[in-house]
């Protein structure tokens, strides 16, 4: 009810509820403390920096993009030690000690198999730069050929990832810290003691050889919890 009020009260205002896409806003709108949801985080085809993204980039990476997505490519050179990683970082995208819900709509076109705690292809609920805190990346999600899971590898789900199709992630947490993963709507993965710093991540975590990947990320909405 304090949602649908202050949601009255800021169009009264002339502050707005939304846009024409389903209700989302591009910037967070406040009113007595609460932040309206859906939010959108990302939108494909546009300036990730200009949206509040921040890349963490090693080459060889390489951020492009197409008319409705932002493609990150990361590579090893031949007989390197480290190869590319390429996040795309958001602070304050949720709020710690909060319930919070984060959806990412991506299509993997191609990823190396996980190592513990390391991903090429990864979705990070909370992060710390460079590569995430210990804590975090036991929590991360990997997203591999045909499986995604936790990254501490302590439970996965068979599903097909690369399938040349763009699929639907969520992570909802609730205040308790209780974490359940969908995928297109399917009940996949369930975590507790969830926690977060408010910022996130997707892409490439890790720069270590050979754990490459090519992403194509459509959009990242922070839906209501």
């Amino acid at each position: 009810m304090r949602r649908v009020l202050g949601c009255l009260a800021a169009c009264l205002a002339g502050i707005g509820c939304g846009s024409g896409g389903g209700g989302r806003l591009a910037d967070a709108s406040v009113v007595d403390g609460d932040v309206y949801c859906p939010r959108l985080l990302l939108a494909g085809g546009s300036d990730v920096v200009a949206q509040g993204w921040t890349p963490i980039m090693l080459g060889p990476a390489t951020l492009s993009y197409g008319a409705d997505f932002v493609r990150l490519v990361t590579s090893t050179t031949a007989g390197a030690q480290t190869g590319g990683q390429l996040l795309l970082a958001y602070p304050g995208a949720v709020e710690a000690g909060s319930a919070f819900k984060l959806e990412v709509v991506m299509l993997v076109e191609s990823t190396s198999p996980h190592n513990q705690l390391d991903s090429a292809a990864a979705i990070l609920g909370s992060f710390t730069p460079p590569f995430g805190a210990s804590i975090e990346r036991d929590e991360m999600l990997y997203l591999d050929r045909a499986a995604v899971g936790w990254a501490d590898d302590t439970q996965s789900v068979a599903i097909p990832v690369v399938d040349g199709t763009y699929h639907t992630y969520q992570l909802a947490v609730d205040a308790a810290g209780a974490a359940k993963l969908t995928v297109d709507g399917a009940a996949a993965l369930t975590r507790n003691g969830y926690t977060t710093t408010g910022r996130i991540a997707i892409g490439d975590q890790t720069n270590e050889p050979n754990l490459d990947s090519a992403l194509q990320i459509r959009s990242v909405t922070r839906l209501c919890p």
